[in-house]
């Protein structure tokens, strides 16, 4: 697929992915958010890529929210559908990688914007960030699982109020709600998401894998997640990485994970 929205960098089995709409805040339109998906696909695919970095291009936006003018006169129908379609092409296909995705969330991250952010396996924040779901001011909710992933990250209270003033926090009140795991000035965002990436690609991809589906099952009402990390755990004994990961420590080594 050739990008127009977006672009991709990889160096040293990290690929950094980068919304580019800077005139429109690098908000997400339906086009943005099937390549988005695309690239995503293609990057868990592809074994190389270890851990991958999405955010937004220039310093004013991580993504500012959704691209309104393409659903402004939209029927219920229509409504339920673009809830339904973007959660399944995007939100919920990125909380579902087996690929660690970080959000480098530069400037504003609203509606669209803060809810893909949830959606990744954790958050780093520029000190400029801005972060909310102002859906209510529009007469909408939020969409595309924001109702869901805020309450399980700052609680339900918190994250009830933000809806419903549908304020904005900064971003040092999200490093404390948890919202975010680190707040560092812009021009050290994506160094620290690097750093971290690269701390996270030396340890074995398989193990990242279940660690990843155990975690997420303790989130969803249909599973029991000690079951699932149990299964989880399990199964690593059966994998190569696990054979290279403890023959290394006994050998006093570093491992080298075939990641099978």
């Amino acid at each position: 697929m050739e990008y127009e929205n977006i672009y991709i960098e990889e160096e040293n089995n990290i690929a950094t992915i980068t919304i580019n709409r800077p005139k429109k805040l690098n908000a997400l339109n339906k086009r943005t958010i099937l390549e988005l998906h695309t690239a995503f696909k293609e990057l868990e695919e592809d074994a190389n890529t270890k851990v991958i970095i999405i955010t937004g291009s220039g310093e004013k936006a991580f993504v500012a929210g959704a691209d309104i003018s393409e659903f402004a006169h939209f029927s219920e129908d229509q409504g339920r559908q673009l809830a339904a379609e973007g959660q399944e092409r995007l939100f919920d296909f990125v909380e579902n990688l087996t690929t660690p995705v970080i959000a480098a969330v530069n400037g504003f991250a609203l509606g669209g914007g803060l809810e893909l952010a949830m959606s990744c396996h954790f958050r780093v924040a520029s000190e400029n960030a801005k972060m909310g779901l102002p859906e209510v001011s529009l007469g909408v909710i939020p969409g595309y699982g924001g109702t869901q992933r805020l309450p399980s990250l700052i609680g339900k209270g918190r994250a009830m109020e933000l809806i419903m003033t549908a304020g904005m926090t900064d971003a040092a009140k999200a490093l404390d709600w948890g919202l975010v795991n680190h707040v560092v000035p812009q021009d050290e965002l994506i160094p620290l998401c690097l750093k971290i990436a690269s701390r996270i690609s030396n340890n074995s991809p398989i193990a990242i894998k279940y660690a990843i589906k155990a975690v997420n099952a303790g989130f969803k009402y249909d599973e029991n997640g000690y079951a699932v990390e149990i299964d989880a755990f399990g199964t690593c004994f059966g994998t190569a990485d696990f054979k290279e990961g403890t023959t290394a420590f006994l050998e006093k080594r570093k491992a080298n994970f075939p990641g099978s």
